[in-house]
């Protein structure tokens, strides 16, 4: 082994998939790329962490919900381009072809070419870390799309992809918790 720079070692345990969230700021809709979450224990509370330098992070602030949407790598170029422009200039459904499709219990909207979209309402934000804590209120999972292979930033510009699957339910199933 070798050592690395220390900087560099959030690429070893990089969280995944990469995902879009969309926000509504009372005016308009936003996608911002996120790839630092993470899943809180086993019920719906998610985290994902953004700050003041994000556009969709005041939306979220004031009005404490927004939809996550996961896309599959087939999307990949839109999601960097997502995460590279910003929403205060830029209409992201519109320049990135993406369909908004109106959610049942939050503003904010789905994105029909995402394979899952989980509308969420904000619980708490950790200023500290940037951290925004979600409790998901509905999910919703296109499974007649083809492409399934979500996909997973490294953090340092490259990113990979989900292969298949492999199935230890019956190996694990005396540990898991009901209903998984």
């Amino acid at each position: 082994m070798h050592q690395l720079e220390l900087s560099k070692a959030f690429t070893l345990m990089e969280s995944g998939p990469v995902v879009l969230v969309t926000t509504h700021d009372g005016q308009k809709d936003n996608i911002m790329t996120i790839s630092w979450t993470m899943v809180m224990d086993f019920t719906p509370v998610f985290a994902i962490t953004t700050g003041q330098w994000n556009h969709s992070f005041a939306a979220l602030r004031k009005h404490r919900e927004c939809v996550i949407a996961i896309p599959t790598v087939d999307l990949l170029d839109k999601v960097i381009g997502i995460g590279m422009c910003s929403g205060a200039d830029t209409d992201k459904f519109a320049k990135f072809k993406l369909t908004p499709v109106p959610a049942k219990l939050v503003r904010p909207p789905l994105i029909r070419e995402c394979l899952a979209n989980m509308e969420c309402k904000v619980i708490d934000i950790v200023k500290k870390h940037n951290i925004v804590v979600l409790q998901a209120v509905a999910a919703y999972v296109d499974s007649e799309r083809k492409e399934k292979r979500t996909v997973h930033a490294v953090g340092d510009g490259t990113f990979i992809v989900d292969g298949r699957k492999i199935d230890r339910k019956a190996m694990m199933a005396a540990k898991l918790p009901p209903g998984i």
